[in-house]
């Protein structure tokens, strides 16, 4: 994820201070990794250096002052670009979840890569459970729903990839090891 382009995003709204954008990517993109105050700062300010927003006002509420942030006419541009932009499938195997396997075959063997296997896919489908209770739970909402349908999908190849490599793991023993 761009946590620039979100910022970006958020701000096509209407000028915000770094408070209400965190409370609003967390919001809005539920299921995501909440963002930190720092991180959102952080990219505030690089976003402000390169010219793709700038402060609109502060703002003292019983508490320190907020600067505001407002999208510039870069801003708007980038953000256009960006959400134009086709995602490429990713050209390499970038997967945590694979290189484990391979290293625990070269340095455990078969036996533990197979419990490391079956614990992983048990892992699994205790998040497809839980991703499926909050789809289905009273009140969902549509981005609820959307984001667990978007996980759910990935842990489901995810489980076909780790039911297919158990098949495999006794063939892929002898191939990684010879």
């Amino acid at each position: 994820m761009s946590t620039s382009h979100v910022l970006l995003g958020l701000l096509s709204g209407g000028a915000r201070h770094g408070y209400e954008l965190k409370r609003a990517h967390d919001d809005r993109l539920p299921q995501a990794k909440p963002l930190a105050f720092g991180q959102v700062y952080a990219t505030l300010g690089r976003l402000e250096r390169d010219g793709l927003v700038e402060q609109s006002g502060q703002d003292r509420d019983a508490g320190p002052d907020r600067t505001s942030y407002s999208l510039t006419g870069a801003g708007r541009t980038r953000l256009a670009e960006w959400l134009a932009a086709i995602e490429s499938p990713a050209p390499y195997v970038t997967s945590t979840l694979f290189a484990k396997v391979m290293v625990s075959l070269l340095v455990a063997g078969e036996e533990t890569t197979t419990g490391y296997l079956i614990a992983q896919r048990e892992a699994h489908v205790a998040r497809l459970r839980e991703l499926t209770g909050i789809k289905t739970a009273r009140g969902a909402s549509a981005g609820d729903v959307v984001a667990a349908d978007y996980a759910i999908a990935h842990l489901d190849a995810d489980l076909r990839w780790l039911q297919t490599t158990l098949l495999r793991v006794a063939e892929l023993n002898q191939e990684v090891n010879s």
